[in-house]
């Protein structure tokens, strides 16, 4: 294998933005569509191919070295999702410096708080705190 594509200089950490939140959004419209245009020509077609989390980037395991070295500035940032489970999901994922994945979803907390709300911002560093 080439080793430049296992390479740690590619920058695979996103933050987690409002325009990220909008684009899984229109996945999720997309991915709807496409299941009601499926139904109505092909009723009798047999089991399609589902995509399942990637067992590697479960909740509460560390990160692989894969994916390079966090930058310190991304310590506990909400992070687009690597795993591509979770691309029509409205979730997003945040690292704490020992590398655990800790996965959160992007709908309003207790129907107040949204994923950018200065409160549950404080609070979701609080809980990954080790």
């Amino acid at each position: 294998m080439d080793i430049s594509f296992w390479s740690s200089e590619t920058n695979s950490f996103r933050r987690f933005t409002p325009e990220s939140l909008a684009a899984i959004e229109e996945r999720i419209a997309n991915k709807k569509k496409e299941k009601v245009e499926v139904k109505e020509k092909k009723k009798d077609q047999g089991a399609e191919k589902k995509l399942t989390p990637q067992l590697d980037l479960k909740i509460c395991k560390t990160l692989p070295s894969l994916y390079g070295d966090i930058p310190a500035e991304l310590v506990g940032e909400p992070l687009e999702d690597f795993d591509p489970y979770y691309s029509d999901h409205k979730t997003f994922m945040v690292l704490n410096k020992r590398r655990t994945i800790f996965r959160f979803t992007a709908t309003p907390a207790l129907f107040i708080f949204g994923p950018f709300n200065p409160v549950r911002k404080a609070a979701i560093k609080i809980l990954i705190h080790s």
